[in-house]
């Protein structure tokens, strides 16, 4: 490689790893200062050593036999035929046909001098690792959740590579400076292990957004005079019940529109009155009214502030709503398709996929977002710190309910979509391209993609992009709660890894070296464009065969090729997630860098995320942060707590609670909360919001669950507090 490229390679490796690790107020953890313990534990990692640590050597053309992927067939190491069909030829110039690895791992073959054999049979990280738990001799790296490598490395099943650290340099340096990713992966705190390579989908930034149909928001809440329209529908009897004040001020800090500075805006509740409130008084009322009151609420509850582009409340970049003005603008929204489609009905809120678990989950997680609510996007399972430094769990917590009783109320006012209602078949596409749907909550990239002219979805003028986070009330620590935007989808660890498998590599120390080595190749600057952009046959070079660079986020970035990108668009309809993990074999696992995905993103996509982008920046939203915090409420979860195999044998035993129980978010599972949402209280014994919680707690495991994940928890604070 030549020395350019390798020095933008360092640019991105100093770009993936640096996190901000300032907690609320104070925790701050020195990185400069920071060493690897040398005395806590026993393994050959941590101990100091005269002796140079040696290589990791293996055989040329050793083989590894890889049970690893993405979740299904077509985003595995190796081309399925539903993706190859007869042969498909890319932007290398090459053809590949079905069982062909895909160019990121031929490259790893060529780098490496490896051989790998795709063992991978296409399932989610959790189904996989289960498909070979009992046959781990056959294969030598596996899929699996943090989890259940963590669970089954405390068995002896999965390697400890903590034990190898000093002969993985990358990787090591990795963890080094990113102490709070070194305690999100250690899975026990007397040895330091470690059983999974962590992925990385980013870091440090926020995941999932809020998303509108803009031009819809204009077309209702803009301009001089009245509204008016020919036709309009009755909004639904109301149902839903104020969640913000009905009386008093609140001052909300916002960025100012041109995103210059921030500014304070005063929602003034006095001045009108909450227009939830006003519209239930009112009852029934066609679509005319419901958006007229609508734009007086705004005129006066901000003091004119938005002026005649009242649509700013919610998409502009001084945007302030919250979940009472988002009832309000559904109402408005669903009563007047007339004006918005042309016809009788329109959607208001929906998710990607209204048949797909995997998807529909993502109502609750909003929810979490509309009403104030911890636990519902959590990084493990459902839990969270509370102020008190304790861990919480949100399906324990009566809020939770009450806040997912709020959303059955919208349901019942038809605002969420009737496929969702009835878990029928609709996908975004659908939706958008009949201009039939309003809004959902998801990824900005691959949702706003069908903004590009060549999708043929919108017309001139129509936009879906992505608005600010809510305001809601936090209960942060502050006095009564904190009215403010916080978003609890922050990238850190995910929940998924590749693991060694202690069967498969026994015996052989060649497959136990190359394995490792691929682990710590990926952590490598040069690793890390590969498992991003796929090889450098697809990256734009100069003359000299160095990258052409673009800045993103303060670095320079390598641009992807000319001939990628109309690829992506022609294979992949400008889906870059689909394209890097269908085509490429990139994106699969480790670290992945979110320049090539911003780079495919629409420049309507840009947009919106530009605006969040900024209000994160100048700290009108807040988010977890990947440190020990002076305040705890404000730490990221660790993606997995250090249990022992007997906590984690007593918590398997809370069936209710695991990742196939009654909280699922796999596609084809069940989940209470997405049930509650959709039915209301209609489980058994759970009649209310505190019958509900209290349901979880004593019957179904709860606060045995809690109370194991807390010693694990505390035994991990130890830890960290020891190696300062």
């Amino acid at each position: 490689m030549k020395k350019s490229k390798s020095i933008i390679a360092l640019l991105l490796s100093v770009s993936m790893i640096a996190v901000l690790l300032t907690g609320c107020g104070g925790g701050k953890i020195d990185v400069d200062s920071y060493e690897q313990p040398t005395t806590q534990t026993e393994t050959p990692a941590e101990t100091n050593t005269d002796a140079a640590p040696s290589e990791l050597t293996y055989a040329s053309g050793t083989v590894l036999r890889m049970a690893t992927g993405y979740n299904s067939t077509k985003t595995g190491l190796s081309f399925d035929a539903e993706v190859a069909g007869e042969g498909v030829t890319l932007a290398d110039g090459k053809t590949y046909r079905a069982g062909d690895l895909k160019p990121t791992w031929v490259e790893v073959e060529n780098v490496l001098d490896i051989k790998i054999e795709d063992k991978y049979q296409g399932n989610s990280a959790s189904n996989e690792f289960d498909y070979w738990k009992e046959r781990m001799g056959d294969v030598d790296m596996v899929s699996g959740t943090a989890a259940k490598l963590t669970e089954n490395g405390e068995q002896g099943v999965v390697v400890n590579i903590a034990e190898y650290l000093d002969q993985m340099p990358n990787f090591k340096a990795y963890l080094e400076a990113n102490p709070i990713v070194r305690l999100s992966i250690t899975g026990n705190t007397d040895t330091g292990a470690i059983y999974f390579s962590p992925y990385f989908d980013g870091v440090n930034d926020i995941e999932r957004m809020p998303l509108m149909r803009v031009d819809m928001v204009r077309k209702l809440l803009d301009g001089e005079g009245e509204f008016t329209a020919s036709a309009s529908n009755k909004t639904a009897a109301p149902v839903y019940q104020p969640y913000m004040p009905t009386s008093g001020k609140i001052d909300i800090d916002t960025v100012k529109l041109d995103g210059s500075g921030v500014e304070t805006v005063t929602k003034d509740y006095d001045a009108y009155g909450n227009i939830i409130e006003k519209m239930n008084a009112a009852g029934s009322i066609d679509g005319v009214t419901a958006v007229n009151m609508l734009r007086e609420y705004i005129d006066k509850t901000y003091g004119g502030y938005y002026g005649t582009e009242r649509s700013n409340l919610f998409v502009g970049q001084n945007a302030a709503w919250d979940a009472d003005e988002l009832v309000a603008l559904l109402r408005c929204v669903v009563a007047n398709p007339q004006t918005l489609n042309g016809t009788n009905s329109i959607q208001g809120l929906f998710s990607r996929e209204d048949n797909n678990n995997q998807r529909r989950v993502d109502m609750f997680r909003f929810a979490g977002h509309l009403f104030g609510v911890r636990g519902l996007e959590s990084r493990q399972d459902y839990l969270y710190f509370g102020t008190d430094g304790k861990l919480h769990d949100a399906r324990q917590d009566v809020e939770t309910y009450e806040a997912l009783e709020r959303m059955n109320n919208i349901a019942k006012e038809g605002l969420i979509s009737v496929n969702f209602m009835n878990s029928a078949d609709g996908k975004t596409k659908q939706y958008l391209e009949n201009d039939s749907g309003f809004m959902h909550y998801d990824y900005n990239s691959t949702q706003t993609l069908y903004n590009d002219p060549s999708q043929g979805v919108f017309d001139d003028g129509e936009l879906y992009m992505a608005v600010m986070v809510p305001v809601a009330c936090w209960q942060d620590g502050t006095n009564g709660g904190n009215y403010m935007r916080f978003t609890e989808s922050w990238r850190s660890v995910k929940t998924d890894g590749w693991g060694i498998s202690a069967d498969g590599v026994k015996g052989s120390q060649d497959k136990l070296n190359a394995a490792l080595k691929l682990i710590d190749y990926a952590y490598s600057p040069e690793g890390m464009i590969l498992m991003s952009y796929g090889p450098d046959a697809f990256i734009k070079t100069n003359a000299d065969g160095s990258y052409v660079t673009f800045t993103f986020n303060g670095q320079q970035m390598p641009e992807i090729a000319d001939a990628t990108r109309a690829e992506l668009w022609e294979k992949a309809s400008g889906n870059y997630t689909n394209y890097a993990r269908q085509f490429l074999g990139s994106t699969l696992s480790f670290a992945k860098s979110q320049a090539f995905e911003f780079q495919c993103t629409s420049d309507v996509g840009r947009i919106g995320a530009g605006y969040i982008s900024t209000a994160i920046g100048l700290g009108t939203i807040k988010h977890p942060e990947l440190a020990v915090s002076s305040n705890p409420w404000y730490m990221s979860i660790p993606t997995v707590l250090p249990n022992t195999k007997a906590e984690n044998d007593m918590i398997n035993k809370y069936t209710q609670l695991t990742s196939n129980g009654r909280f699922s978010s796999s596609k084809d599972g069940e989940n209470l909360f997405v049930n509650q949402i959709v039915s209301g209280y209609a489980e058994e014994g759970m009649g209310n919001a505190a019958a509900s919680a209290a349901k979880v707690a004593d019957e179904w495991g709860g606060k045995q669950y809690l109370t194991l994940k807390q010693d694990a928890w505390d035994r991990l604070l130890t830890y960290y507090n020891a190696i300062g």
